[in-house]
């Protein structure tokens, strides 16, 4: 099955296409480890003028994170993360996400990851309000792992900062956060004040 959805991901046909690159992404939910000797076929994906191909490998890497023994994963994250500087928000949005899925999977790349998230304050989009939108997906994907991060102050100062944010569902997701985690950012706070 997954050969044959492999070779559909190259098919004429846009329905056949994108029906593949779905399944190939449902299948690494699933059962990771029957996808995971395709890697590098997703890898190039990442580089597809098809946005939606695009989509659909970058989550299916970031689904293959838990059975990445041989650090695949490691070794391309710096074209992973690309997306998150812009120019297209969704493309962000979905890396962003996966790379919380990798952090949750692969903790020690925790840190590299939060500073690639971090930068999306400085990204830049079709619009602010881009950005504003993808500054949330940020937040929910820092909350994922959170707990992993040695250094929580960065993130705790990115999501107070988003409390002023113009776009009222990211100010939401920031001030949830930080109710969340507010035991965390007090004691942050004292750390940094002692």
């Amino acid at each position: 099955m997954i050969e044959a959805a492999i070779g559909g991901v190259g098919s004429a046909i846009g329905r056949v296409r994108l029906g593949a690159s779905k399944s190939l992404r449902e299948a690494s939910e699933r059962a990771p480890e029957s996808v995971y000797p395709h890697f590098d076929f997703f890898v190039g994906l990442l580089s597809s003028k098809n946005h939606i191909l695009k989509w659909n490998a970058t989550l299916t890497l970031a689904n293959l994170a838990a059975v990445d023994g041989e650090g695949k994963l490691d070794r391309i994250m710096d074209l992973y993360l690309g997306p998150i500087d812009g120019p297209h928000m969704i493309d962000a949005a979905n890396a962003i996400c996966g790379a919380a899925a990798i952090a949750v999977a692969k903790p020690h790349l925790a840190p590299a990851i939060a500073r690639r998230i971090l930068a999306v304050e400085r990204a830049r989009y079709a619009t602010p309000e881009c950005r504003n939108v993808a500054i949330g997906h940020a937040i929910r994907a820092l909350d994922r792992f959170f707990d992993a991060l040695d250094d929580k102050n960065s993130v705790l100062a990115f999501v107070r900062r988003q409390t002023e944010n113009p776009r009222p569902a990211t100010r939401a997701k920031a001030e949830r956060f930080l109710r969340k985690r507010g035991g965390q950012a007090r004691a942050a706070r004292a750390g940094r004040d002692s």
